[in-house]
Parts: C-alpha cells; sequence; structure tokens
C-alpha cells in the first residue's frame, strides 16, 4: 500500500499524509463517554489535554459533545453546542492543529466551523442529517464519512454491504458540493457490527482502501479488543496498537486514539518498516 502523492491540506495546515500516518487525538467533552467519560468535561481540563496530546505528537484533535457508545442517551441540539463550541474557540487560541468535530448534526457542525474547526468527522457518513454534506460543501472543509448502521443489523456480504454504504455516503457528499479531495472513510470499528464482524473487517481493511480515499481507522479501546483480552477500557493500550499497527500496514493513513504518545510511536515504527526511515523525519 503507498501512501497519498500530496499533503492533506486542512486551512492553513499541510500535514505529511504523503510521507507518513497522521494521528489524531481524541478530547471528548461529555460525562458519560466508554472510556474518559467526564474527565475532559471542563473547559480546563479540555484544554489542558488537548495541549498535552499535542506535545505528545498529534497532528489533530477530535473534540466531540455526544458519547455514540452502544446505548448511550441522544444530546439534544443545544446541550451537544454548549459542551463544543467554548472548547474549540479556546482551542483555536491555545493549539496549532487543524480541529475536527465529531458530531452527526449539521448545525453543530456548522457553529464548529465557524468557531474555527477544520473537519467534520460523522459517525453516520452525511445520512442521518441530510444538511451535513451541504455543510461540508459550503465551508469547503475534509469530511470523514464513517460506515453505520442500526443494531441489530443484517449483512449480505459484510466487506461488499459496508464498501456499498461507504460509497454511498461518498455520493451524498459529492452531489451537496464536497470536493472529491476532501472525502476521508472510516470502516467504523465498533458500530452497527457484531464482535466477529469488527475483527473480519480489521482482517480485510484493504477493501475499504481500496476505494480510493484515505481511511482514518478508529480502533482505540474499543470493546472487540476488551473482549478479546478480557480487559477494562484503561487497560487496552497494547490491545489498540496492535490494531494500529495492523490498520496502517493494511493502508490506513490517520488512526484516532486515545493514548497519543504510544500510538505515536507505533505509528512511527509501522511507518519506518513500511516506507523506510525517511517517512518518520519531519
Amino acid at each position: 500500500m503507498h501512501p497519498p502523492r500530496e499533503p492533506l491540506k486542512i486551512g492553513s495546515h499541510l500535514l505529511p499524509i504523503h510521507r507518513r500516518t497522521l494521528v489524531m487525538g481524541i478530547l471528548n467533552v461529555t460525562p458519560d463517554s466508554f472510556s474518559d467519560g467526564g474527565r475532559y468535561n471542563r473547559l480546563d481540563r479540555a484544554v489542558s489535554h488537548a495541549r498535552r496530546m499535542v506535545e505528545e505528537g498529534a497532528d489533530l484533535i477530535d473534540v466531540g459533545g455526544e458519547s455514540t457508545r452502544p446505548g448511550h442517551e441522544p444530546v439534544p441540539l443545544e446541550e451537544e453546542l454548549e459542551r463544543v463550541i467554548p472548547v474549540i474557540e479556546a482551542l483555536v487560541r491555545e493549539v496549532d492543529v487543524p480541529l475536527s468535530v465529531d458530531t452527526y448534526k449539521a448545525e453543530v457542525a456548522r457553529q464548529a466551523l465557524e468557531a474555527g474547526a477544520h473537519i467534520i468527522n460523522d459517525v453516520w457518513g452525511c445520512r442521518r442529517d441530510p444538511e451535513m454534506a451541504r455543510v461540508a460543501a459550503r465551508f469547503d472543509v475534509p469530511v470523514i464519512l464513517m460506515h453505520n448502521r442500526e443494531m441489530p443489523t443484517e449483512y449480505d456480504s459484510l466487506l461488499d454491504d459496508i464498501c456499498a454504504d461507504l460509497l454511498e455516503s461518498v455520493r451524498i457528499a459529492r452531489e451537496a458540493g464536497v470536493k472529491e479531495e476532501r472525502i476521508i472513510l472510516d470502516p467504523g470499528i465498533g458500530f452497527g457490527k457484531t464482535y466477529e464482524e469488527n475483527l473480519e473487517v480489521m482482517r480485510r481493511l484493504e477493501r475499504i482502501v481500496e476505494l480510493g480515499y484515505p481511511v482514518l481507522l478508529g480502533t482505540s479501546r474499543k470493546s472487540m479488543i476488551g473482549k478479546t483480552l478480557d480487559l477494562p477500557t484503561d487497560q487496552r493500550v497494547e490491545g489498540t496498537a496492535a490494531t494500529v499497527a495492523l490498520g496502517i500496514a493494511k493502508g490506513c493513513r490517520i488512526v484516532r486514539v486515545h493514548d497519543v504518545r504510544e500510538m505515536v510511536r507505533v505509528a512511527r515504527m509501522t511507518d519506518a518498516i513500511l516506507y523506510g526511515p525517511e517517512a518518520v523525519k519531519d
């Protein structure tokens, strides 16, 4: 698998996705996230944690104001805005990396972009809120289209169906005016899939990569790892590392993680093996 030929342009930032894997740090400003709920839902703590992740090597920060763990309670629009917008406004001043807003609500995305965010990360791939793709096109920002389905669900052919769903998200985005080079795909590990199906998607990630768009992989501390190793969320760093290394080897270009310092090291080592020592020289 060869990396893209050009850096990823996000606002005024040029990220070296053409040379190495990008690491996205997760910043949950929620009280009920599956991994770190409540830890960073105060503004000062959120900003401090974002700074720390950037110091540890994060190329991007992903800010989310609604938990998407199984069984989560949907958050009203105004509450999500109250959680997310002040954090983004503060981070624009405090960190010099692109900011992503993790939301499936077009109005949250719109206000986050106006506040200074650079990317939309939509766990429903522009299929839950019909305005989302139009917001991405209007602001001319990258949009991460994640695969998702309501559970329980049945697949006729797992990877074929996932690829078809992702291409439907691409179609929606393109018809709304999103540029081809602004599209990033995410196979949606842990979303709309059983334990066994998540493992199969990991085993066959090259199918997603072959669609021709940069692929973001988000496996950090997820239940697939917990179930395999019988470990709680705060003891899944080694399992996460295994998924990150495999994902990079399969061609994924961005990894979304909680443990930034450790996963930066995993990514750099894997990049050096795959692409040579020049890949990890900034």
